[in-house]
């Protein structure tokens, strides 16, 4: 009991904050299934908001298959829908970007102490309705368990990530985004995690960042135990 309200308390204060100062919102569910030792499928649902919890003007959906070389090292497959709305808020109309994305990504863990390093590359193949762009992204990030020695459910957990947004044309270095947060693992199966993100595109010389309030909700399923403990 003492826990969720501690967690409470946590997502309480970065609410308050994240209202006095207009941050947006941006709120992440992700589901894993894993089917086997080596084979997993993705799922990712993202909703975006200019201010806190008003004005929606973007959100995302995509799926994705994983194949796992070994604990540390992953590849993933992926395509999604993409769509951006008008400033106004609230989905309002005109549409000002509808993507479909394909993606390749590559993913390398190590570990330092007790701390979970890992790398991420990604590239993108997007469609648009006016043309066609690629994308190049490296995500480092970093996770330490506070509670325990490693996370297992009841863990309190830091994280923190950095990651650059790279193309092939003009500006070559489109974005940053940097997120700090913390994550509490309920159980083998759900974990929540709030924070802060900072978003910053570049765009001709020019630029604009944007302060969100991160939650992100984490599903992951194994299926294979499932399906054992069945027989």
């Amino acid at each position: 009991m003492r826990i969720i309200v501690f967690i409470l308390l946590i997502v309480a204060s970065l609410i308050s904050f994240s209202q006095q100062y207009d941050f947006g919102s941006w709120n992440v569910i992700t589901t894993k299934l894993k089917l086997s030792s080596k084979w997993g499928l993705f799922h990712e649902l993202q909703l975006r908001s200019l201010s806190f919890y008003r004005h929606h003007y973007y959100y995302e959906a995509k799926v994705g298959a994983s194949y796992s070389l070994n604990k540390n090292f992953s590849f993933l497959l992926g395509v999604g829908k993409y769509m951006t709305y008008s400033d106004g808020g609230n989905f309002e109309q005109p549409v000002t970007a509808n993507e479909s994305r394909l993606w390749e990504q590559v993913t390398m863990n190590q570990s330092l102490l007790r701390v979970n390093i890992e790398h991420r590359y990604r590239m993108e193949q997007r469609w648009f309705k006016n043309g066609y762009r690629n994308r190049f992204r490296y995500r480092l990030s970093s996770t330490a368990p506070l509670n325990h020695k490693k996370i297992v459910p009841e863990t309190f957990y830091v994280t923190v990530f950095d990651e650059i947004f790279l193309n092939n044309e003009t500006p070559y270095f489109e974005r940053n985004r940097f997120f700090a947060g913390i994550g509490y693992q309920i159980s083998k199966q759900f974990s929540v995690q709030p924070g802060f993100l900072r978003q910053y595109d570049y765009k001709n010389n020019t630029g604009f960042g944007k302060n969100y309030f991160l939650l992100l909700f984490s599903i992951d399923i194994d299926a294979e135990k499932n399906s054992a403990k069945n027989n």
